[in-house]
């Protein structure tokens, strides 16, 4: 006889007794020897492989919440009333007395917010996950609010929610190690950053600056944004801001290495375009795979203008007197290490009353617009920014929506040449002379030198070392130089300078001279008796010599300016 229809007769016979003894009556009909017989080994197996196996509706829930490892409790109606807690529950924060309302009877679940959690499951009928909060017991869970419906009855109300909490202390812990670990290197790195950039700018005679520095938020890894500013002598200075691309510590190992680099090469007084050019090569040797953007500008205040070379940069933004911004668009070339082009210098109006903006892309570029607007942006708000250069910096940053978690780095420098009247312009004088002729130029430029500095009212000893300096690099440049030739003095509230410029663009260098030699003594006697001294190529041929001597009491005028 069949088995299969024998046992779908019985009435107490279930769906998953029914399939066992459908698979044993295939096996006996597949298996049986030739007298009808099983094998002992396989109707072993089958008793085994056959056994009644319970559905899940079969299993008694309550003998399963008791097992589990996990936290489990359930509440009933609009007040939490405890209807359950098994033994996991009960092992990590003790008995709780049921029947009594969550607040009361279940306080950690209170102490970590979890009630307001209850409500919302209650009335919109879904789950919800609260994730890893540390209970008063000092393990991390995970709970799971899962909404249950019972009958109503006298006693309870038939809204509950099912509390499931399962135990992630091990895992919050290595999330919480990791997250030590990355804060430890950004503030390593934070920390170089820092440490790479001036920590005291160099303050120009002609110029007022400030700048400042604004690392990423701290998800956002440290960058490679830097600035610098360099006394170049002879009343010139070179402004500098870069960006390293990427992050982390490499990328602020990169910017200090570029940033020292600037330094030694601004001692050569280059033009900006030749500066660019050495820190392209530079760039690719320091690390092929990492790239650069930077602006060099040099400001002379003989003329007026702010001559600068950009590698792939943003563009400097100039606001002149009467509140105009001027953008300085061109020429642009790509970043320091990409190699194969010539870069190119430009130049912009920067006389006096001017403010110059130099910044990181991390001050105007967001996500959701495109660079230019937020380049318009910035204009806009130094066209209204008032006030010292800190002052225009700040205003700046804040206008930028820039906060301690900005996701990108962020670098300003910005630099005013005021506009000097009344007493303070009489310490900022200049005064020039056209050397035309043959060797009646010397006398001729002593006498103007002795003039000019008498009507300064320097002392006699600062006079007669100026009128020596200018007499000696006066005559350096009749023997040694060809025409144009032009003496001038300059005057700061620090310092008196002397500069001679020629036709030629042959450099002069200190030498010793030998007791017989006629000539060589020139550039050694400026040596001896200037604070300073140096030597540049000119634009369109040419070169400059200047010395400069500090003037007593200047060392009292160097604070905040």
């Amino acid at each position: 006889m069949n088995f299969t229809r024998w046992s779908a007769r019985l009435p107490g016979i279930t769906g998953t007794q029914r399939r066992a003894a459908a698979r044993l009556d295939l096996a006996t009909v597949t298996d049986r020897r030739p007298d009808g017989t099983v094998p002992a080994a396989r109707a072993e197996q089958l008793t085994d492989e056959t056994a009644p196996v319970p559905a899940v509706d079969e299993l008694p829930a309550r003998e399963v919440l008791d097992r589990v490892p996990a936290l489990v409790a359930l509440v009933h109606g609009p007040d939490h009333r405890i209807a359950y807690v098994n033994d996991a529950y009960t092992a990590a924060f003790g008995v709780r007395p049921l029947g009594g309302p969550a607040r009361e009877a279940l306080p950690e679940l209170h102490e970590l917010g979890l009630l307001p959690l209850l409500d919302q499951v209650l009335r919109s009928g879904r789950p919800r996950t609260l994730k890893s909060r540390k209970a008063p017991d000092g393990r991390s869970y995970t709970f799971t609010c899962t909404p249950v419906a019972e009958p109503k009855n006298d006693a309870r109300d038939g809204r509950g929610v099912l509390v499931f909490a399962t135990d992630v202390t091990d895992h919050a812990d290595a999330a919480e190690r990791l997250r030590a670990s990355e804060r430890r290197q950004r503030e390593t790195a934070v920390t170089l950053q820092r440490s790479l950039l001036p920590q005291v700018l160099e303050q120009p005679d002609d110029l007022r600056i400030a700048a400042t520095y604004q690392p990423g938020g701290t998800e956002a890894a440290v960058g490679g944004d830097w600035y610098d500013v360099i006394t170049l002598g002879g009343g010139r200075t070179a402004l500098v801001i870069g960006d390293v691309m990427g992050r982390g510590v490499r990328a602020a190992a990169v910017m200090g290495q570029l940033r020292t680099a600037v330094r030694a090469y601004a001692r050569m007084d280059l033009p900006p375009h030749e500066i660019l050019q050495l820190l392209d090569g530079l760039a690719a040797d320091i690390d092929a795979n990492q790239i650069a953007t930077c602006v060099y500008a040099v400001h002379d205040p003989n003329e007026g203008r702010l001559v600068y070379a950009s590698a792939g940069h943003l563009p400097i933004l100039v606001r002149d007197e009467n509140g105009t911004v001027l953008r300085a668009d061109e020429p642009t070339g790509p970043p320091l290490g990409t190699g194969g082009w010539v870069h190119a210098s430009g130049s912009v109006p920067l006389g006096p009353g001017s403010t110059a903006v130099l910044y990181t892309d991390g001050l105007v570029e967001r996500r959701d617009e495109d660079l230019d607007e937020g380049i318009a942006a910035l204009e806009r708000a130094l066209a209204g920014a008032t006030g010292s250069p800190q002052v225009v910096c700040d205003r700046l940053v804040r206008s930028a929506g820039v906060q301690a978690d900005h996701d990108d780095d962020v670098a300003v420098l910005v630099l005013q040449h005021p506009a000097r009247t009344g007493p303070d312009g009489e310490l900022f004088r200049n005064a020039a002379l056209e050397l035309l002729g043959g060797v009646e130029a010397a006398p001729r430029a002593r006498a103007f030198a002795s003039g000019v500095l008498a009507s300064w009212r320097f002392p006699p000893d600062l006079h007669d070392l100026g009128v020596l300096a200018a007499s000696e690099l006066v005559a350096n440049s009749l023997q040694h130089g060809t025409p144009p030739m032009r003496l001038r003095l300059r005057r700061t509230d620090r310092r008196l300078i002397v500069e001679v410029t020629d036709g030629d663009d042959h450099l002069p260098r200190r030498r010793r001279a030998d007791p017989g030699d006629e000539s060589g003594r020139g550039i050694a006697i400026i040596a001896t008796i200037a604070t300073n001294w140096g030597a540049r190529r000119t634009p369109g041929g040419g070169k400059a010599v200047w010395c400069e001597f500090t003037l007593p009491g200047a060392a009292d005028r160097r604070g905040p300016r």
